[in-house]
């Protein structure tokens, strides 16, 4: 199965959710929150780099919940971030 290319708007969206990741992460060591999410440190790294713009729901999730952030908080931002 051939996975269709990314469109320009989503490649943003990923951009900005890794954005909102690493700014929620703050101080806190890129080792550290991965290790909490249960997702490994170069995962984290993609997220947040954006070479990994579309990460899979329950990964998200894993990482809102390590950083204490709801997971309407990053929808919306996301959402509100793209109109």
């Amino acid at each position: 199965m051939v996975r269709t290319p990314l469109t320009p708007q989503e490649r943003e969206r990923g951009e900005r959710l890794g954005r909102l990741l690493r700014e929620a992460r703050g101080g806190r060591s890129m080792t550290e929150i991965a290790a909490i999410a249960g997702i490994s440190a170069e995962t984290l790294r993609k997220i947040e780099t954006g070479r990994a713009p579309t990460p899979a729901f329950f990964t998200v999730a894993a990482l809102a919940g390590a950083l204490g952030l709801s997971m309407d908080e990053l929808a919306g931002a996301c959402v509100l971030a793209a109109a």
